[in-house]
């Protein structure tokens, strides 16, 4: 039971925060705009409840808290993102910087190269996922969840930090669920999402699971991204420009709404992660399949949406576009 202990600070800090930063009332806001799923304005930089809550854990955690610094690099330049505003240069440049201190020169250059850029590409596209109610924070809480059930199955001190990372966020999600009353900001998606690549190659390297698990962990989210980041490179249109593309935003703009969506995405993150788990436990070689299959289904379901979307745009009396 003391193994739990990391994980009990780390909810119970993380909802005084989140109760204090309500109080407080100086939270930057989410205003919306013509890209915004929400019609009302909505604090955001809810995250750093998280991370607050995962300090305080740190103390109990058996292993060095070494990796805090490079992840530190990441919360605090989103946090001043969240306030001010970041050039997307200086994020990125601090996002390789932080994930080249995580990975270490040990890896060969090709290799080492190919992990820094998935590690802050998932930074990234957990951020351009975060954008629908309760969506990241389910995600982080069944994502992380996993992986510190296969740490744990492994024998890893590290399940604890995993463990206190998906219950820093419960309270969290509470306030995020549909409607939401509070957003993750920057602050809050850009670094789970680093920690979410970070300690994926940290599994793969030690041994804990191959390099086929945290990918199938979080493929909802991988897959979203990656296929509208492709599609609107194909297309010419600018990477970075804020948009509506995602076959996430799609749902929430057309009948799912907000909570059909979460559901939707849930029931997917869930089944990855129970996928994942039992090929690892049971059936490790299975693992690649299960990855393929999955992926297909999300391809398909991504087609789905965007067939169905353009078809609606079409109609000439589509509602709700």
């Amino acid at each position: 039971m003391i193994q739990l202990v990391p994980a009990a600070i780390a909810i119970f800090v993380a909802s005084v925060v989140l109760a204090g930063l309500l109080r407080w009332g100086r939270m930057p806001t989410d205003t919306p705009n013509a890209r915004s799923l929400h019609r009302a304005a909505v604090p955001r930089g809810a995250g750093i409840a998280i991370w607050i809550g995962v300090a305080a854990a740190a103390a109990w955690l058996p292993q060095g808290g070494a990796w805090l610094v490079p992840l530190a690099l990441v919360i605090g330049v989103s946090l001043w993102d969240d306030y001010r505003g970041v050039p997307v240069t200086i994020r990125l440049v601090a996002q390789t910087v932080a994930a080249l201190a995580w990975v270490g020169a040990s890896l060969p250059w090709p290799m080492l190269l190919a992990v820094v850029l998935a590690i802050v590409w998932m930074a990234n596209l957990y951020n351009f996922m975060d954008g629908s109610d309760g969506l990241a924070g389910a995600m982080t809480v069944v994502g992380f969840g996993a992986c510190a059930i296969a740490a744990w199955s492994r024998a890893t001190a590290e399940s604890q930090l995993m463990l206190a990372v998906a219950a820093a966020t419960l309270p969290f999600l509470a306030l995020n669920w549909p409607p939401a009353r509070l957003f993750l900001g920057d602050v809050g998606a850009v670094p789970l999402g680093f920690l979410a690549g970070a300690l994926g190659f940290n599994g793969w390297q030690s041994g804990w699971w191959p390099v086929w698990f945290p990918i199938l962990v979080f493929l909802p989210f991988i897959v979203d991204a990656t296929v509208t980041l492709v599609g609107r490179l194909l297309s010419g249109q600018r990477v970075l420009e804020a948009h509506r593309d995602h076959a996430y935003q799609r749902l929430v703009r057309g009948d799912f709404g907000h909570a059909g969506t979460l559901l939707l995405y849930a029931t997917l993150m869930f089944g990855t992660a129970a996928s994942a788990l039992a090929a690892l436990v049971r059936a490790p070689s299975a693992g690649v399949g299960l990855l393929a299959l999955w992926t297909l289904v999300l391809l398909l379901l991504h087609t789905w949406i965007g067939y169905h979307w353009r078809k609606a745009r079409k109609e000439p009396n589509a509602s709700k576009r």
